[in-house]
């Protein structure tokens, strides 16, 4: 990363791994300043949201932002087992309408049904951050944002999806609110880090207690 920044760094600050793949979160943590290297936790997220979220009648459904956090921590402490020496931040998000928890979508197709499904609608997004150090994780925090979609016309979504093209496929809600996504909503209740997925001000603010950023 760009070293324009590099007097926030604490003296003899440990390494800061981010244990995410996400482009948003990278770029997000980049423009803070914190100097970091990006390594992605080799985990199958889906396969831990399915565990946990359960069925009502089986009594395992935990909320979702507690799936965040599970998923967050999980990432968190794979990293951190291969690099002891460093800070690892793990970030996870959950998308909720309602009971049902979305998933990225696969294709286009899929991505038209997501965003049908949260038209004129308000949906719910959970970003959970977890750091760890030795394998252990030793903080988190969850913040969320109630995003409402205006009711918008099956012209302008066609127009919207040809227009963003693959990359909403990068997103659980098939938009990307920094960019054209924006257009899809009539209201944003929530922290805008938050809502790409790592919530800033907590994380700084946890990463100077541990002496990785000057405070």
């Amino acid at each position: 990363m760009a070293d324009t920044f590099a007097p926030l760094m604490a003296p003899r600050a440990p390494p800061l791994v981010l244990a995410s793949a996400s482009p948003s979160r990278a770029a997000l943590l980049s423009a803070a300043g914190p100097q970091f290297e990006t390594q992605p936790a080799d985990t199958d997220a889906r396969a831990v949201r399915e565990a946990l979220a359960g069925t009502p009648e089986d009594g395992a459904t935990l909320p979702p932002a507690d799936v965040a956090e599970v998923l967050a921590r999980a990432k968190a402490e794979r990293v951190s087992a291969a690099r002891p020496d460093a800070l690892v931040i793990g970030a996870d998000q959950i998308l909720c309408l309602g009971d049902r928890i979305f998933e990225k979508p696969a294709d286009m197709e899929a991505a038209r049904e997501t965003l049908l499904a949260l038209r004129g609608r308000t949906h719910e997004l959970h970003s959970a951050l977890a750091l760890a150090r030795g394998g252990a994780v030793f903080w988190t925090h969850t913040a969320s944002a109630r995003m409402t979609m205006r009711d918008f016309s099956l012209a302008f979504l066609g127009t919207y999806l040809a227009a963003a093209g693959q990359s909403v496929l990068t997103s659980v809600g098939a938009y990307r609110v920094e960019e054209t996504g924006i257009h899809l909503f009539a209201r944003i209740d929530g922290d805008h880090s938050t809502i790409l997925g790592l919530p800033l001000l907590p994380l700084l603010g946890a990463l100077r207690r541990e002496e990785a950023l000057l405070s």
